[in-house]
């Protein structure tokens, strides 16, 4: 039997603050790039298309290397993979400053970015889920918020930034923040509350009581089961246009005559709402049931690209950012304490690591095919169209393989 602690402030929410930031300062260079492709498009003399692909190469890096640094992490650490990461990622950002071709930004951001988020992003959600289980969905949400409110500070703070010093001084200061903020507060993660005589949530166990390990399904035992493959291909169909958005929703409002300040804020209206999501679909769906409250999340994505596809004004794709960044920060916040539902604690960081493959696939076809696709008919409609398209399949593919867990017994079956 364990007691809860009263006295004390519980060390997870210590590492909940380090993930926090370490999200704010990756996602929040990863998700300005928005603001920063009209000044690479006409400085590098290149397409639309080849710019957007800077961002779905990072992005793929991002997510896909959760399958090789989630294993990892289970096994020598997330502290370690964190601090590397984020070495990397202001390493990425510095080097993209002094780029004077279109392959030196792949090389420097694409790469640097990409695998260094990819280094900090799955093993510092995984920890999360092991310190917490009956405010898992809260704690994760509050985690993975730091995604939210970088995208909310940094791309309109990198606006201001490129009008006054230019593109390059602005990844320049961006990395240096990196390097000082994400390193710092990646010291901050540890692996499990046993290191310190406790259970999740913080319980504190009596005298002589040994703490229980992470349970739950071994990685091939779970990936082969019918809640992963339809959790893994609902997540692969709706990539597609799930990052479309974060990279052509201010070259969408420009096209529409929107000013170039008032286009990159839409961005942070995308993290308004992302925040407000994260915070509050998290806790809500610990409540209601959170593989239910995940499938909502598809369904709202979906409406808000409905939203998008009538809107030329500032208002109405205000609306639409802020519809559309609700939905995507549940999306994010449940999708680890889902798997960690379904699967258990014990493998966390290699189940997230695998299933975000799914995403990794999308976000690097997503964003550039529909950069080519603008290139050649100068509109964003078939994008937006084929991005509807691909989140009601995603629904439906969710949908028939969900079922309602009765009790934590029912979670491994």
């Amino acid at each position: 039997m364990s007691s809860r602690s009263s006295t004390t402030i519980f060390y997870g929410w210590f590492v909940v603050a380090a993930a926090f930031t370490v999200m704010f300062v990756g996602f929040g260079a990863a998700y300005s790039f928005s603001a920063f492709l009209v000044s690479l498009q006409r400085d590098l003399g290149a397409s639309r298309g080849a710019v957007a692909f800077v961002f779905s190469l990072a992005g793929f890096l991002y997510f896909g290397l959760g399958v090789v640094t989630g294993p990892l992490a289970d096994r020598f650490g997330s502290r370690r993979l964190a601090v590397v990461g984020m070495i990397l990622v202001g390493i990425g950002l510095v080097a993209a400053s002094v780029a004077r071709s279109l392959t030196e930004v792949y090389a420097a951001y694409g790469l640097g970015v990409g695998i260094g988020i990819g280094c900090s992003y799955v093993p510092v959600v995984g920890a999360v889920q092991r310190w917490f289980l009956r405010r898992r969905g809260f704690a994760s949400g509050i985690a993975v918020s730091g995604i939210g409110v970088g995208t909310l500070v940094v791309p309109p703070l990198a606006s201001l930034m490129i009008e006054a010093l230019g593109w390059r001084e602005t990844w320049l200061i961006l990395g240096l923040f990196s390097f000082v903020a994400g390193v710092g507060m990646s010291l901050l993660i540890e692996d499990d509350p046993s290191g310190r005589g406790l259970a999740p949530d913080g319980d504190v166990l009596r005298l002589g009581e040994r703490p229980a390990p992470a349970t739950g399904l071994a990685v091939g035992e779970a990936i082969r089961s019918r809640r992963f493959i339809g959790f893994y291909a609902a997540c692969f169909i709706c990539s597609f246009g799930l990052f479309v958005p974060f990279v052509h929703l201010v070259p969408y409002a420009l096209e529409h005559g929107i000013g170039q300040t008032s286009a990159v804020l839409l961005v942070g209206a995308i993290g308004v709402g992302s925040t407000a999501g994260r915070f509050l679909l998290g806790g809500l769906a610990d409540r209601l049931g959170r593989p239910q409250a995940f499938l909502l999340m598809f369904v709202g994505m979906g409406f808000s690209f409905v939203i998008w596809l009538f809107s030329i004004s500032l208002w109405f794709l205000a609306v639409f950012a802020l519809v559309f960044g609700v939905f995507y920060g549940g999306f994010v916040a449940l999708a680890p304490a889902v798997l960690s539902d379904y699967f258990g604690g014990r493998n966390a960081s290699s189940l997230v690591g695998i299933a975000y493959t799914s995403v990794a696939i999308g976000t690097l076809i997503g964003p550039s095919a529909a950069g080519f696709a603008f290139d050649i008919s100068h509109s964003y409609t078939l994008p937006i169209l084929i991005s509807i398209g691909a989140y009601v399949v995603a629904t439906a593919v969710l949908a028939a393989t969900t079922k309602p867990l009765i009790g934590n017994a029912a979670a491994f079956r």
